[in-house]
């Protein structure tokens, strides 16, 4: 697991999880060099790179684990499970931080696009 400028794991709403990535790699261009060296050395599979969300997009910990716990709580509670779960548990976060769970959800995919996209590049460029 690759982390892309960290070396920690994101969590979903927050830049750390405290669990480590394998290797740290903070630019595009040495993540399409590890990509481009491993298929040229028979690697198959794929390479699950960890992009935090954007430092002014992150939830307080503290808030998100508590609606995050919150959640878990609730949809335990209600018998919520299977592929109800986790739609349950984003609009239950969302409602519990008052929004700022979906805006910092929003800006998280924007900036793992940006990366995709850059490295898409860079890969179809070497």
């Amino acid at each position: 697991m690759i982390g892309f400028g960290t070396d920690e794991f994101p969590a979903f709403f927050t830049r750390s999880s405290g669990f480590g990535v394998n290797r740290r790699i903070d630019h595009v261009e040495k993540l399409a060099s590890l990509i481009r060296v491993r298929r040229e050395l028979g690697q198959r599979g794929g390479v699950v790179v960890a992009n935090p969300i954007p430092l002014h997009a992150e939830l307080d910990p503290a808030l998100a684990d508590s609606a995050i716990e919150t959640a878990l709580v609730e949809a335990k509670h209600r018998g919520v499970t299977g592929k109800e779960l986790t739609p349950f548990l984003l609009e239950r976060v969302r409602v519990l931080t008052d929004d700022a769970s979906l805006t910092a959800n929003v800006a998280l995919i924007l900036n793992n696009a940006d990366v995709a996209a850059r490295l898409a590049v860079e890969l179809a460029e070497g």
